[in-house]
């Protein structure tokens, strides 16, 4: 066993004292001027809704101003690129969902500017929206084990939209073909209302939407809400299956989700202190209320929770992608 000099252990203690007396400083001081929580879609729609009701949490928690800096465009990634621009202090966050973080770098690859698994520390997961399965009223199912019959006995004759190529709608459509043994037309629209005003009257056979969404077209009975994407049935509809429920679909799973990512290099007492302030948030009846509202279901995780959810996401969509053989528009 090495022997080393007194002077020499003394100088190891003091530097690992220093290093400690560092972080818990980072931590105490942070944040020390307004957080942007960059939203790379547009104001006023689901991603919007719920970053602006986590400020308002954070606000009282880290009795600092937080701001919502909405940079919509490329598929998520222009704002994801000025989150992994920013300098790693916390002060600039993104709320990301599966697209710009664990999708788009197998659909665009080498078209990515940034290595999100490299260039974003993951804080914790916010909420996981599962999409809802609609079919037309003109299609003569109301269940999946009808629809999975009908769609045998019709190979590559129905159709289902989506609001765009590669993302989780179009990945729950994949994945349904894949596990069920089916073939249907993919037909991507871009945005959530031609989508479903297609499907109402026919012109498509069915959707994946978020349960938002699609509630008033459900409530008026334009469609039939047939099933959801997550793995069991969700607190705010409840009487709505879970694909999963089909013994032979037993294995579905696939959600769409949203978490917080601060710039690769924030210091871990940041990232902490952060990981924190947003449990404690998502464990508020009110706003857990008001994110079930927004269809979506409350899910916060450790730092390490959020890394090995995002990797295990990560594997399933490069499957069903490169499966798919999936590329950018």
């Amino acid at each position: 066993m090495p022997i080393f000099p007194r002077h020499l252990c003394l100088i190891s203690m003091m530097a690992s004292a220093c290093l400690l007396v560092s972080h818990s400083a980072i931590a105490q001081d942070y944040p020390s001027k307004t957080i942007t929580i960059v939203v790379p879609f547009s104001a006023g729609g689901g991603v919007d809704t719920i970053a602006r009701l986590l400020a308002e949490k954070l606000r009282e928690s880290l009795k600092q101003t937080v701001i919502i800096d909405n940079k919509a465009g490329g598929s998520g990634m222009i704002g994801a690129l000025a989150v992994v621009k920013a300098a790693p202090d916390g002060h600039t966050l993104l709320l990301g969902s599966a697209g710009e973080t664990a999708i788009n770098p197998f659909v665009y690859k080498a078209r990515m500017q940034y290595a999100p698994a490299k260039d974003l520390a993951p804080i914790t997961l916010v909420t996981r929206i599962p999409n809802v399965l609609l079919v037309s009223p003109t299609l003569p199912v109301k269940t999946i084990e009808e629809l999975v019959a009908h769609a045998k006995k019709n190979p590559g004759k129905l159709s289902y939209s989506s609001s765009g190529v590669g993302n989780p709608q179009h990945l729950n459509g994949e994945l349904l073909e894949e596990l069920a043994h089916i073939h249907m037309v993919h037909i991507p629209y871009k945005g959530a209302s031609g989508q479903l005003i297609d499907v109402t009257s026919g012109t498509v056979d069915m959707t994946f939407v978020s349960y938002t969404a699609a509630k008033g077209f459900i409530q008026s009975g334009k469609v039939k809400a047939i099933a959801v994407t997550s793995a069991k049935r969700t607190s705010f509809a409840p009487d709505i299956p879970a694909i999963a429920e089909f013994k032979p679909l037993s294995k579905y799973q696939l959600e769409n989700w949203f978490g917080l990512f601060a710039p690769a290099g924030t210091p871990e007492a940041v990232q902490q202190k952060l990981n924190a302030a947003v449990t404690q948030a998502l464990l508020d009846p009110e706003l857990a209320k008001k994110l079930r509202d927004q269809g979506g279901e409350p899910a916060p995780m450790s730092t390490q929770q959020f890394r090995d959810f995002i990797k295990a996401e990560s594997i399933q969509f490069e499957r069903i992608v490169t499966s798919a053989n999936i590329t950018a528009e």
